[in-house]
């Protein structure tokens, strides 16, 4: 995959001098809350770097890495789809960057790899998150209920959301 370039954001694929970066930034709380957190961080994300399914970009703004947005998708041509993650540091929350590297990305996605839908699948209570994916274009479609268990270990539901290529905001 080439880099991406958005209006303020880089999307690089991500490479194991990253690691320490994105482990930093995945033990924010705020993150933290978000991402489920493993015993060993570096672990966890080096790992995902290497699962064959997961295409991670890491996300620089002002030669800094800030985050890392992820994606993966769905071959079947009768279902064909792809389907998008990201985290943020906390340090570059309410600068319109999320925003940025999830419209990069998904039209990215759309104009250049084909795809007509794509996915995004925040918490139901991620306000801020459905937020930044509803400037993009994307929709909810409904609430996926006891989708995910927390940190706290407790069921909690997801916001499925879609953007069809036609929605897309720039």
């Amino acid at each position: 995959m080439t880099v991406l370039h958005g209006a303020s954001v880089v999307l690089r694929p991500s490479v194991t001098e990253d690691v320490p970066a994105l482990a930093a930034i995945r033990a924010t709380p705020e993150v933290q809350a978000r991402w489920k957190g493993a015993d060993d961080l570096e672990a966890d994300v080096a790992a995902g770097l290497e699962d064959d399914g997961c295409h991670c970009l890491t996300i620089r703004h002002q030669q800094r890495i800030i985050g890392m947005i992820q994606w993966y998708s769905e071959e079947d041509p009768d279902y064909r789809h792809a389907g998008i993650d990201i985290f943020l540091d906390p340090a570059a929350h309410g600068r319109g960057l999320g925003t940025d590297a999830v419209r990069t990305l998904a039209h990215h996605l759309i104009h250049e790899c084909g795809y007509h839908r794509l996915i995004i699948d925040p918490a139901a209570d991620n306000t801020v998150a459905i937020r930044c994916y509803e400037k993009v274009g994307f929709r909810p479609v409904g609430i996926m209920r006891q989708y995910e268990r927390g940190p706290d270990g407790t069921w909690h539901d997801g916001l499925l959301m879609d953007l069809l290529a036609s929605e897309l905001t720039r």
